[in-house]
């Protein structure tokens, strides 16, 4: 179907392509409607379809032979949630002449599939009769997808909030009502407990505003030197000050670093959740190793490797290491960590990949270029 520039020039200042041409910097580019990503379907002024993409094809399941020519109501048959027919309720050629068009709504084909339609009414003049009804479908998968994301993450908070929550409770109730039953040392004891478990929800609500500053692209980067083999000493000291044995870890630095400035809080926590990952779900020695990134660039950059010598992580899970509430084993966590340390480590500008380490377990590497200082970014 072709459609001159003429035409389509309402339709693409609304942001919806009718047809197949439109202009960039005053140059007229054609466009294929089976191009467009979505489904796309026109209806001309008297209600007859005279566009039906691919998309609108591949959504419906309805072929475009049988769909060009016939009216709209019949070629894209659709109903609210209610079951009111759509068309009917909205009756686009007729009713208010200053309506433009309707806005996302989940409506239903036959046969119950859900779809996502807006439409645009297309006049020559803005109280003119309607001219055009441009149709845009798309499919609900991805609005799916988030909904369950947004379930997962709901369900994940009330787990993991549960348990430190009731034992803060019951701890805290015990003590109120029976103070002077216990000893010194058995209090010491519960109240070492309710502390354990404030900093652990205090731990998951900083996690929860990671994820949503990553998500929304607002996670701030203050940018500092950082002596990165200072920080993976101080880590490595703290697990062997909570019972691991120093022979358990491998340190190997190579000299000349380049400087890098980085976010030394969130290089930190970066460390820390590979760290702890590694100790937690590995086995055997746990490697880390900083030297300078290898690069055919001019750009200089610090690599950092963590590897164990556990099972690893299997060939078909490497995809999802980095998306949220993924977990490489029972032995607990949210599945948070490893998500938070990839928006991490990109908001600096770096990489990180997963990959079977020499020993046999996971090996984890990200690479942080050089940087500039806060106030020169």
């Amino acid at each position: 179907m072709a459609v001159n520039a003429a035409e389509t020039t309402a339709e693409t200042t609304a942001g919806t392509t009718a047809g197949t041409t439109a202009g960039i910097d005053g140059i007229g580019i054609g466009i294929d409607p089976d191009d467009l990503p979505d489904g796309l379907v026109v209806a001309d002024e008297t209600g007859r379809v005279i566009c039906f993409n691919a998309a609108a094809v591949r959504i419906t399941a309805t072929p475009s032979a049988q769909a060009l020519g016939r009216p709209l109501e019949l070629a894209l048959p659709l109903e609210d949630l209610k079951g009111r027919r759509w068309w009917s309720l909205t009756d686009p050629y007729g009713g208010l002449a200053i309506r433009v068009g309707q806005p996302e709504r989940n409506l239903l084909l036959p046969g119950g599939r859900e779809v996502l339609v807006s439409a645009r009414y297309v006049r020559e003049a803005p109280t003119g009769p309607v001219r055009r009804v441009v149709v845009s479908l798309r499919g609900t998968e991805a609005r799916r997808r988030t909904e369950r994301s947004h379930a997962e993450l709901i369900a994940t908070v009330a787990h993991e909030l549960r348990s430190p929550l009731t034992s803060v409770k019951g701890f805290t109730a015990t003590l109120l009502a029976k103070w002077e039953r216990f000893t010194d040392d058995q209090k010491r004891l519960m109240l070492e407990t309710v502390d354990a478990d404030a900093n652990r929800v205090t731990r998951l609500i900083a996690e929860l505003l990671d994820i949503s500053r990553i998500d929304s692209g607002r996670l701030e980067v203050r940018r500092q030197p950082v002596d990165i083999a200072a920080a993976v000493g101080r880590h490595i000291q703290a697990h062997t000050a909570r019972g691991q044995s120093p022979d358990r870890f491998f340190v190997r630095i190579q000299r000349r670093l380049p400087d890098l400035w980085a976010d030394p809080d969130k290089i930190d926590q970066v460390l820390g959740n590979l760290l702890e990952n590694a100790v937690r779900h590995g086995e055997g020695t746990v490697t880390i190793e900083v030297a300078p990134a290898p690069g055919t660039s001019d750009e200089e950059g610090t690599a950092v490797t963590v590897s164990d010598e556990g099972p690893g992580i299997p060939e078909e899970s490497m995809g999802r290491v980095f998306t949220r509430f993924w977990r490489g084993s029972k032995r607990g966590g949210t599945g948070l960590g490893l998500y938070i340390v990839k928006g991490i480590v990109e908001a600096h500008g770096g990489t990180i990949t997963v990959g079977r380490g020499p020993g046999g377990g996971a090996e984890f590497r990200f690479i942080l270029p050089v940087g500039a200082p806060a106030y020169l970014s």
